[in-house]
């Protein structure tokens, strides 16, 4: 079975799209960052091995944008934090599956194609990121989802991988390359410059 990419996206809205980074440099910078990032994401990661789909938000908006290339399939990401809404998104795929953040520049498709090997021998797989959270979450299996998935992770803090992790006891676990997130504007002089 070929295996399946989500990337999860949002309108790149001012103000609704890479807040702390907008609190740093604007706004309406931060969204037109965020825009071009994912452009080039999307650009970089295409590839037939595997089906890349988005995951976009919000729901409505994102089914009709303009925005994201038309020829990718689109997937409501719907309610909850982002741990509702990555189960909603593998649970869809059935596995194999990674889910990745759109606001990575470093991720290459030997990234992505590393991960999916990792899960030949491997439940669940990690792309670390710098901040302690992780860019990249992929399960071998996502139908059933592992019981209690995403249960008690603090988002967007440094314990989010660690509080993962927890969550997928008793499951193999792999590791590919660690890369920088951007969440502000420190983040900016990282981006692009993983291996």
């Amino acid at each position: 079975m070929k295996p399946t990419l989500v990337v999860m996206v949002k309108e790149p809205r001012a103000g609704r799209v890479k807040t702390r980074l907008g609190r740093d440099i604007g706004m309406t910078a931060a969204a037109w960052w965020f825009r071009h990032q994912v452009r080039r994401l999307l650009r970089t990661i295409d590839d037939p091995r595997w089906t890349t789909v988005l995951a976009v938000a919000p729901d409505r908006a994102g089914m009709a944008s303009r925005v994201w290339p038309a020829h990718l399939p689109r997937w409501p990401q719907g309610q909850g934090d982002l741990g509702d809404r990555m189960a909603r998104m593998m649970a869809r795929a059935g596995g194999p599956v990674c889910v990745i953040g759109a606001d990575v520049p470093g991720i290459t498709r030997a990234h992505i194609a590393q991960a999916f090997k990792a899960l030949g021998n491997h439940d669940a797989v990690f792309g670390p990121a710098h901040d302690g959270g992780y860019w990249l979450i992929g399960l071998r299996r996502a139908h059933p989802l592992p019981r209690g998935l995403f249960h008690g992770v603090r988002w967007s803090t440094e314990h989010a991988l660690a509080d993962t992790r927890a969550t997928l006891s008793g499951l193999r676990i792999a590791k590919v390359a660690s890369l920088h997130d951007v969440d502000t504007a420190a983040d900016l002089p990282h981006a692009g410059h993983d291996k």
